[in-house]
């Protein structure tokens, strides 16, 4: 505690007169400290209730006025020093107080006087007590200072993600009676397709001055019912704004994400990080990198005129901590090939997808889902049985387990396996069946001859061979990917259907595109899509070796000169390798079939999926064709 004023006293001697300037406990007179620090603890805790001020109610009420603008932040306030005064002067105490906006901490000193008042001090109240520049009529006034969020760029620069005009619809509950906007939200759900009970509710729980999105299009998106029809909505507000898009409304959006106002999860769960009414990253890798991305805001505290102060004052700056505006994230993806993609899978009714890999560098060009995913992401994340475009990990094995192109494998109509029997495909070529050369069995797609070597590849042999492709061997790339599983077959009857990418083997598309990129390339390709998050194929898997390479894409040359993808033979452009796959799975009591097919071609590794289709070639392989075609 700071020590109290020794105060001299004059008095009056018989014999001599002698000024005396001890101090007494008598003399002394109270101490300011304990009201200045009930000053700051009042001040800090927001409540002046019982705070030494002559009037603490009118205080409280000043106080809360010049405050309410700044929102929920709550200062701290310590007394840094006290001057006790002199003669009569008042004492006075200098108050440290410090603000911690979300974007910056604002500290300042400001002072408060304090007066004898019996065997106490008490305070006076005055708007500097807060803040030591305003004056009567002035309040405190907090605006965030929102960054610019990077953009999402693509293959070379190109710019796939960015701020675009958009056209936000909504009740503007100032406009219009509580239930004049509750009806005119029900007519405005029904206009734009919106759930009319869920968002007429949003409208009726909002304040009497809010505004109440209900949909947002894209500037020459809007559906000429809306943009007809929403005039006669009583209450209507259409505002014109920007918000991060890709080039269309389809693009990559599954992976891509989404930006717009935070949930009220998002601010329960990091209060810190998000305000009602921010802007940020909802999904995908907008969420993912969002901080990245978003950038961090500033803050710009006012001392503006209150409302009920005939505005004569200025508005003065007291207080800037600017924003830092956000990073760009940089993705491998190319726009065009996104695009051509999308545009191959567009008429694909069941669910689809369709990755195309760069082999010599392992960059994602494209990773497009169809319309039929519902918006889940099955290019990178999906999981399914690759059927027999899985034969490309089946034959490396057969390679390592000694076989070469030309041994001499059984087709039969079917082969029994530990009292489980298998059969070829329903429209497999009536001239493939008898004794042929393992090139064969690729290029025809003979299950019976590859199920009647699994004898072969029991234990890892078979996961060893797909690791070494690139498929079964998880790593850590930065967003949702699936690497594909080949467990360990359980039973005679397991490890015969992995040999044919049925059993236990999964995959996603990017994985088996992933698998024939690594033979075109002649090395395992791991893919990547963020830049800066790439990796190296895993210590301990076998690499491959040129002449199994070179074996390997002798082989699924011959599938297309020769086989099931000969509808690829007359694409333009260096020779294509390619592999088709079906695999069957049961739903609602019916047996159904995956259709795969994968290519490359040059620098270009391409992985075809649809969800239910007749075969390889006829379901996917038409997707892929077209793919390359527009890849030239």
């Amino acid at each position: 505690m700071l020590g109290k004023p020794c105060r001299v006293l004059a008095a009056v001697a018989v014999a001599a007169a002698v000024p005396l300037t001890a101090c007494s406990a008598v003399d002394a007179g109270p101490d300011p400290e304990p009201s200045a620090d009930a000053v700051a603890a009042a001040l800090s805790a927001g409540d002046l209730s019982d705070a030494p001020f002559a009037d603490p109610s009118a205080a409280q009420k000043e106080f809360e006025a010049i405050v309410e603008r700044l929102g929920d932040v709550e200062p701290t306030v310590e007394v840094s020093s006290v001057d006790s005064g002199d003669g009569d002067q008042p004492a006075t105490a200098t108050l440290s107080w410090s603000w911690p906006f979300t974007a910056g901490t604002w500290t300042y000193d400001s002072t408060v006087e304090l007066s004898e008042a019996g065997d106490s001090f008490e305070a006076s109240w005055a708007p500097s007590v807060v803040e030591p520049e305003l004056t009567d009529g002035e309040v405190l006034d907090a605006t965030t200072l929102e960054p610019t969020r990077g953009d999402i760029k693509g293959a070379g620069g190109q710019t796939i993600v960015t701020d675009r005009p958009v056209v936000r619809y909504g009740i503007d509950r100032s406009k219009v009676s509580k239930a004049k906007a509750v009806a005119g939200a029900k007519r405005l759900a029904r206009l734009t397709d919106v759930d009319a009970a869920s968002y007429a509710k949003r409208v009726a729980a909002a304040g009497d001055q809010a505004f109440v999105e209900a949909i947002t299009y894209r500037v020459g998106d809007v559906p000429a019912k809306v943009a007809q029809g929403y005039r006669a909505v009583p209450g209507v507000l259409v505002v014109q704004g920007q918000l991060p898009l890709a080039p269309t409304r389809d693009f990559a959006a599954p992976i891509l994400g989404s930006v717009g106002p935070v949930t009220a999860e998002m601010v329960e769960k990091n209060p810190d990080i998000y305000q009602s009414g921010d802007v940020a990253g909802l999904s995908g890798l907008q969420a993912r990198y969002d901080e990245q991305l978003r950038g961090t805001p500033g803050v710009q505290v006012v001392a503006v005129p209150a409302d009920d102060a005939g505005g004569q004052a200025e508005e003065r700056t007291l207080f800037r901590q600017k924003s830092v505006d956000g990073d760009d994230l940089k993705l491998s993806l190319d726009v065009g090939l996104e695009q051509a993609a999308e545009r191959a899978l567009a008429n694909v009714g069941p669910e689809s997808a369709l990755v195309a890999i760069k082999p010599s560098t392992g960059a994602i060009l494209a990773a497009a889902n169809g319309p039929g995913n519902d918006g889940y992401n099955i290019a990178t994340y999906g999981q399914a049985a690759p059927g027999s475009t899985f034969k490309i990990a089946t034959s490396l094995a057969l390679l390592r387990a000694g076989d070469t192109p030309q041994t001499v494998l059984p087709c039969t109509p079917t082969i029994t396996i530990d009292g489980k029997q298998f059969k070829n495909y329903s429209d497999y070529p009536a001239g493939g069946i008898g004794k042929i050369p393992l090139r064969l069995a690729v290029a025809y797609s003979c299950n019976t001859a590859f199920i009647s070597q699994s004898g072969k590849l029991g234990g890892t042999k078979l996961g060893d061979a797909a690791a070494s492709l690139g498929v079964g061997v998880d790593h850590e790339v930065g967003f949702p990917a699936y690497f594909g599983a080949v467990p360990k077959p359980e039973s005679q009857t397991v490890q015969a259907a992995d040999t044919i990418g049925q059993g236990q083997v999964l995959a996603s598309p990017m994985a088996m595109a992933t698998a024939i990129g690594s033979v075109q390339q002649g090395s395992t390709v791991v893919p990547w899509l963020v830049q800066g998050q790439q990796e190296d194929a895993p210590d301990g898997v076998a690499p491959l070796t040129a002449r199994e390479a070179s074996s390997l894409k002798a082989m699924l040359r011959a599938v297309v000169t020769d086989g099931s993808g000969r509808g690829l033979l007359d694409v333009p452009g260096p020779a294509i390798i390619a592999k088709t796959g079906t695999a069957e799975f049961e739903k609602d009591g019916k047996t159904l079939t995956h259709a795969w097919m994968v290519a490359a071609q040059g620098d270009l590794a391409v992985a075809v999926y649809v969800a239910q289709g007749e075969s390889g070639s006829g379901t996917a392989g038409p997707v892929l064709e077209q793919f390359l075609r527009a890849a030239q």
